[in-house]
């Protein structure tokens, strides 16, 4: 069933930056989108709310402050999530409380009201420092190294063990880093913020030899919406990345120059910027491709793009 044929949808995590482009396009496809979001991260005004977009602030610990939106449902796009590793780090109750918790209670949802299909939002980090670069699928055994790892991939297992047990449908998407105009965390975000403090000065976390997949939201939104209506196996495993990764040096290189280029770059050292950090990711996306999914940028065009969407977003601000 292709998304435009179907019924209402939930969209959890909905007013994040990710997940308020979903529920962007699939409002634009005709579909009743229902948004759930706690808004600790998520923004309202990035919703373009209508009688097709609503937006419920709830927390999915709590199944009674949101389980009649579940009535008449299609599918659940579960995309809910603490979005900092590092503060599930400092707190490990952060990511065990919304990431597996929460997760629990709304499958559960999901099974008492009949729902038939959830697409989650899982990470590469899952793969902890794979050894195998660009890393399939396939690749094991996961060892996660972050609180925030640990939760998604425990995610993964309870929405495996609910395909298996009570006939649902799941798709489960590894992302690499998602970046674009509406994020507010990351590394981008980090950058332009410390040199809005010390315009002279950018400090960078670890060596600046650390090297990733970067992917724009439109990228993502877009590569999800295919596997949901071409995959249909009970469980449907897929990354989405950039086939090419940037390293952090680079980054910071680019960033400077579209800030005035006078900034000095001053590096902490080591080969991580924090605990739990996995300095070296390249996923392979040939099962994505397969499906006739390629991204349109590249991780640097997805850098180059982002960096001057979040530019103009802050003097527009400014004006």
């Amino acid at each position: 069933m292709t998304a435009e044929a179907s019924g209402p949808v939930i969209v959890t995590g909905g007013a994040g930056a990710i997940g308020s482009h979903l529920a962007t396009v699939l409002a634009a496809r005709g579909q009743e989108v229902r948004v759930v979001d706690n808004l600790a991260s998520g923004q309202r005004d990035q919703l373009p709310l209508s009688e097709k977009v609503t937006l419920t602030v709830a927390d999915l610990r709590r199944p009674a402050e949101y389980e009649g939106l579940f009535r008449g449902v299609q599918d659940v796009w579960h995309l809910a999530a603490n979005p900092d590793i590092r503060k599930g780090t400092a707190d490990p109750t952060v990511d065990l409380e919304n990431g597996t918790l929460a997760t629990f209670h709304l499958l559960e949802t999901c099974r008492r009201h009949d729902i038939r299909r959830v697409l989650f939002s899982s990470s590469s980090v899952v793969y902890g420092q794979a050894r195998v670069l660009p890393t399939p699928e396939e690749y094991g055994p996961l060892q996660p190294e972050s609180l925030y790892a640990a939760a998604k991939l425990a995610c993964e297992g309870l929405l495996s063990a609910y395909a298996h047990s009570y006939g649902l449908r799941v798709h489960i998407f590894r992302f690499a880093n998602i970046i674009g105009g509406r994020m507010n965390h990351g590394i981008l975000p980090d950058f332009l913020a410390k040199l809005r403090k010390d315009s002279q000065r950018l400090e960078v976390l670890g060596d600046g030899r650390q090297a990733k997949s970067y992917l724009r939201t439109e990228d993502c939104v877009e590569g999800m919406l295919m596997a949901s209506e071409r995959a249909t196996d009970p469980v449907n495993i897929f990354n989405l990345g950039a086939a090419d990764r940037i390293s952090v040096r680079e980054i910071a290189e680019k960033v400077v120059a579209a800030t005035g280029g006078t900034a000095r770059i001053e590096y902490t050292g080591g080969d991580k910027g924090w605990t739990g950090d996995v300095p070296q990711q390249l996923l392979s996306i040939e099962r994505m491709g397969r499906l006739g999914w390629k991204p349109r940028y590249s991780s640097a065009g997805a850098i180059d793009r982002t960096l001057q969407d979040l530019l103009a977003a802050a003097k527009s601000s400014a004006a």
